[in-house]
């Protein structure tokens, strides 16, 4: 199949450095605000990427709760291959790609898990579905068919019947720490403006990077 054809201008918006924040941080809240308002599907959608035991890289999406200085925070079964992979190796990237905006923003950082009461709070605010979900879903293993996930769903709906669903014990949040942000508006004639914010001994150095 040959793509070499496959492309669009880039004619959106700039991002100069009249139009970046210093804090990027703020600098992300904004774009995120923007991605918001205009009405993209699923705007906190983002692309993690970890390293497994093997040094093999792996991607997938994910989608993000929390935003706040604290850095990001998303939420997951603690058994998955993601989490075993992050317990191993706690740097991370992630990827924000907003086509209709034409911009993306990666992010580095180093991971943890948050606390109990803050991954209870965010798991009794979700769907009762979703909740049961975490329970019926043995994330990440093989399992024989679909039929698995059903006959647990059915066991689990039993179990909970009538009754509040408890936070899973290998469920909940892990936060992405950044110290490293990239922002990225497309251009015309692939002349893109890339801004970096990089941390070093708790100051943001801030760079233009060629496209």
């Amino acid at each position: 199949m040959d793509l070499s054809d496959l492309r669009i201008r880039y004619t959106k918006d700039s991002f100069s450095e009249a139009d970046r924040l210093d804090c990027p941080f703020t600098q992300f809240e904004k774009w995120f605000s923007e991605a918001v308002e205009s009405k993209l599907d699923e705007p906190n959608a983002m692309c993690l990427a970890t390293q497994s035991a093997q040094g093999k890289p792996r991607t997938r999406i994910v989608l993000v709760k929390d935003f706040s200085k604290d850095g990001l925070i998303f939420y997951t079964n603690y058994e998955s291959a993601k989490s075993q992979a992050m317990d191993l190796h706690k740097d991370v990237s992630v990827n924000f790609v907003w086509h209709p905006l034409q911009r993306q923003i990666n992010i580095q950082g180093r991971t943890e898990k948050v606390t109990r009461e803050t991954s209870e709070q965010y798991f009794h605010s979700r769907p009762r579905g979703s909740q049961l979900g975490a329970w019926v879903s043995p994330q990440s293993s093989i399992i024989e068919s679909r039929a698995v996930l059903e006959e647990r769903l059915k066991e689990f709906e039993e179990r909970f019947e009538g009754k509040p669903i408890p936070l899973p014990d290998n469920w909940g949040g892990i936060r992405i720490i950044p110290s490293r942000f990239e922002f990225w508006q497309g251009r015309d004639n692939r002349l893109h403006d890339r801004f970096e914010y990089l941390l070093t001994k708790d100051t943001w150095t801030i760079n233009r990077l060629a496209p």
